[in-house]
């Protein structure tokens, strides 16, 4: 095995998987253009919408250290396989539910099932890529999974204005059983599976992935594990909940554009975000550095969500640009997670996946949630078609959040240390000797 597998060979095997993110993001943002439809359908207002769509967010974050645990253990192939036929039946019962508690359990579901979906890219791509690519490989995964938000977006709108939101999530079941089947015959682990040689760390080679609870316990005592956990969920959640829930009603409240026009706008986030993550992560590894770009990155995002909030009367010819300046500069979270596997022990990167990306929807689920609440308790009473109405200063009030959270993930990624673009060498005197015994007590 002393030849590299071909480039479109190792594209092919990582993006298979990747096309489940694609899935999962598509899910995540779908309740964006079904706002009126799931209010009128289950009779709820503002704060239990949010809880409908935070269940996603909540399932996916929960599951984030144990997807990390089991793609060390029994590999991305068979994870994601699985992962697949799970969103498969969640979708099926969210679009099937006759109450509320059964969409609940059916978004759950799916978010618990595609959550494995970027921790199992990432583990992938450090096999199947050179570490100075991984930055970039995983900012393509965002560009996919950002794919899968736009087609919940316009597509999506049109789809359900022609078939019915039910009809709508049916189908994407039907494709995503699909999805399950061809990853489980096509998809392979390691290169050397094929043939070929692997580009995962020597350790790992030598000795394997570390044992399940000592890679969570070692990448839980690093300062920058949680360092980056903060910068990454609090510079994501913004977009997340804007996109995907709160920026569609908002524009058509507000502005009084038509929801398919809505969508649009909030599409043109999520394409910039797209493109901002590989961008910004071949940026970085170009540069050989990961804090510097980050930071700036995660202080522009800061910049533009204020021009956001203290713009009054925004005109609408304005929104198109700078939406789309905010997914870029927010494409920068991809930095994070090529950072994060790089300061922490190389047998350990599915653990550290797994818990820095458990931020980035455990964060998006908690503001979600907390804007609803907020929109609810600035309601004056309006309903038009069985759907409440929020002011703009109730909007305001909510928003708000968005640039308090971003401004926190500056401060955040200030206080991280360098890598440079390579696995830390002697990672283990980042931690104290006390904490590594304890650590190798513990075993």
């Amino acid at each position: 095995m002393t030849r590299n597998a071909p480039v479109w060979l190792s594209w092919v095997m990582w993006g298979l998987v990747a096309s489940l993110y694609l899935i999962g993001f598509f899910q995540r943002v779908a309740p964006a253009v079904m706002v009126d439809n799931l209010m009128r359908d289950f009779e709820i207002g503002g704060a239990l919408l949010g809880n409908l769509s935070a269940a996603y967010f909540y399932a996916y974050a929960a599951v984030q250290i144990p997807s990390g645990l089991l793609a060390d253990g029994i590999g991305p192939r068979r994870l994601s396989t699985i992962a697949a036929l799970l969103a498969a039946i969640g979708t099926l019962v969210f679009g099937l539910a006759g109450n509320f508690w059964l969409a609940y359990l059916g978004r759950g579901l799916v978010g618990a099932s595609v959550g494995v979906a970027f921790v199992t890219c990432m583990k992938l791509a450090g096999h199947w890529f050179p570490t100075n690519r991984f930055a970039t490989v995983t900012g393509v995964a965002l560009l996919l999974g950002n794919l899968g938000g736009v087609i919940a977006g316009v597509p999506l709108s049109a789809a359900v204005s022609a078939f019915g939101w039910r009809a709508s999530m049916v189908a994407s079941a039907l494709v995503t059983l699909a999805m399950a089947g061809i990853i489980w015959l096509l998809v392979r682990d390691d290169p050397h599976e094929r043939g070929y040689r692997s580009y995962a760390h020597a350790s790992v080679l030598e000795s394997g992935a570390l044992r399940p609870l000592r890679a969570l316990r070692l990448v839980l005592v690093q300062r920058d594990t949680w360092l980056l956990f903060m910068a990454g969920g609090l510079s994501a959640a913004p977009v997340l909940v804007f996109a995907g829930l709160w920026g569609v009603p908002y524009l058509v409240q507000v502005y009084g554009v038509d929801r398919s026009y809505a969508a649009t706008l909030t599409s043109t986030m999520l394409v910039a975000w797209a493109v901002g993550g590989p961008t910004l992560g071949a940026v970085s590894d170009r540069l050989g550095r990961r804090k510097g770009p980050y930071l700036l990155a995660n202080a522009l995002t800061a910049a533009l969500w204020g021009v956001f909030m203290f713009w009054q009367d925004l005109p609408s010819l304005l929104l198109f640009p700078l939406f789309a300046a905010i997914g870029f500069t927010s494409g920068g979270l991809i930095i994070g997670f090529a950072f994060s596997r790089e300061a922490n022990h190389p047998g350990a990167s599915g653990a550290v996946g797994g818990v820095v990306n458990m931020s980035v929807l455990g964060f998006a689920a908690v503001l979600q949630q907390c804007l609803g609440r907020i929109l609810d308790s600035h309601w004056d009473g309006l309903l038009v078609a069985g759907a409440r109405i929020y002011s703009h200063d109730a909007y305001l009030s909510a928003f708000w959040w968005l640039f308090i959270c971003t401004c926190l993930s500056v401060i955040a990624v200030f206080f991280t240390r360098e890598t440079h673009c390579r696995i830390r060498e002697g990672w283990e005197k980042s931690v104290t000797p006390q904490v590594l015994q304890q650590v190798n007590a513990s075993e």
